[in-house]
Order: structure tokens, then sequence, then C-alpha cells
């Protein structure tokens, strides 16, 4: 029984400068539109292979992308793939209440709960 290859403690990764660090091999690095600032800045993690070095994956909703070109906007290759709670936000992350970071983080777990139960019924 297989589960969702993860980034480190995903809890972590709803800090920007946490998502941010895992860019460092990224491949697009200026003048393009898919930085890893704006890559982080849309909710993604790098998680490279060695067949494929632009993979990403969204730490909230877990859609993994990959074959990246210069002018793609994360947010709108994120966006037009998947319902996103975290692309959702209408506040900055840091201005949650209490209350809507629990909401977030259920919707979080459950997202993660349901690809684990997919993954295991394959």
């Amino acid at each position: 029984m297989g589960s969702p290859e993860l980034p480190p403690v995903l809890q972590d990764m709803y800090e920007y400068e946490n998502r941010l660090k895992t860019f460092t091999k990224w491949p697009f690095a200026e003048n393009c539109k898919c930085t890893p600032e704006n890559m982080a800045r849309a909710g993604f993690v790098h998680c490279p292979s060695a067949s494929e070095p632009d993979v990403v994956k969204c730490f909230f909703c877990l859609i993994e992308l990959e074959g990246w070109e210069p002018d793609d906007d994360p947010w709108v290759e994120h966006s037009k793939r998947q319902k996103c709670g975290f692309l959702s936000l209408t506040k900055p992350f840091d201005d949650l209440t209490m209350e809507e970071f629990y909401m977030l983080e259920m919707s979080r777990l459950r997202t993660f709960l349901v690809s684990i139960h997919q993954t295991s019924a394959i």
C-alpha cells in the first residue's frame, strides 16, 4: 500500500520562506513568471526527481505539476487545474484568526486523507 509523496512537515509549508527554501535547484531563476518566489507564493514546494527537475507540489491541495515553461504563471496554472483552499485565502496567512486557521487546516487534512484513500484503493 503506497501513500502520496509528501514534502517534509507540511504544516511548516504554510510559511512562504519554508516553501521558498525548497527551490534551491529550480531551473527557472529570473526573467520569467515561474521564479522560485512566484512558485512559493502560489503554494508550491519543489520536489524534483532525477528525470523531472521541475516537479512541484502544492502543500495544501497536493496537486503535482511539471513541464513548466518560463511564461507559465504559477497562480494561473494552479487555479485552472484544481480548486485549492490556499489559493482561495482572502487575506495574508499571517492575518488569519485561529478559527480561520483551524478551518483551513481541517480542509487541508481532509484533502490529504482523501488522497491517501484514493492511493490505497488502486
